[in-house]
């Protein structure tokens, strides 16, 4: 049996959980290669000050079974107006069995015209960015639409890998997957979603974020018109 290739995309200032949480999950079986992607091999630093070292570049990245796109903090904005990056991106779709993105790794996807079309998914706070890339947003942790995956914010990259390995390994062997990690999650609050975390905290948490958000929507805007 072939190996499967996977290969995450990763960029300075890479939500680290974005890439790690699927990463544990679809490196596990032995019949997959799970590359990180970078521009170069020089080592990056991802938004939460974690090193990351590329294992191959844009150009001697192999094809492709899966494609996944990170979401990230402010180096994201680069990545989504990079044409290096986005055309990397719409070679390796035309073979790949799976275009994936998780959290807000969908609006790079959007940005190089990959998720028009579809239904997808991406961190609560920026749905209406994603939306205004022409995607159709579905407020769900992991979105299934045609061969295009989307987790939805951070830790859903879990529930996104082990729902992609089901498909790409059969059920038992997501299933195995989940009990080594031992998934089981008991999160101490009930404040993952904007609906349960209540108004003060969802309030506190966008007027936090506020630079980001607005730099997202600044970098959509200029996305989107050149998509049309």
């Amino acid at each position: 049996m072939d190996q499967i290739q996977i290969g995450f995309l990763i960029y300075p200032g890479v939500i680290q959980l974005d890439v790690m949480g699927a990463y544990q999950v679809l490196a596990f079986p032995p019949n997959t290669d799970v590359h990180l992607i970078g521009k170069t091999l020089t080592p990056i630093v991802s938004n939460e000050g974690v090193t990351l070292t590329p294992t191959v570049t844009l150009e001697t990245c192999p094809p492709l079974d899966v494609i996944c796109v990170p979401g990230g903090g402010m180096g994201q904005v680069e990545a989504m107006k990079d044409p290096e990056i986005l055309d990397f991106l719409k070679q390796q779709s035309v073979t790949a069995q799976y275009v994936t993105g998780i959290c807000t790794g969908s609006m790079i996807l959007a940005a190089a015209g990959l998720l028009q079309g579809y239904k997808a998914t991406c961190h609560w706070a920026f749905r209406d960015q994603l939306a205004a890339l022409g995607v159709d947003v579905v407020p769900k942790r992991v979105v299934i639409d045609r061969n295009r995956i989307t987790g939805a914010g951070v830790t859903s990259g879990i529930d996104f890998g082990l729902t992609l390995l089901g498909l790409l390994c059969g059920e038992p062997v997501a299933q195995m997957t989940q009990l080594m990690m031992e998934y089981t999650p008991e999160p101490p609050f009930d404040a993952g979603t904007p609906e349960t975390a209540g108004e003060e905290v969802v309030a506190a948490l966008l007027q936090a974020g506020k630079p980001l958000v607005n730099a997202f929507w600044t970098q959509t805007q200029a996305s989107a018109a050149h998509l049309r």
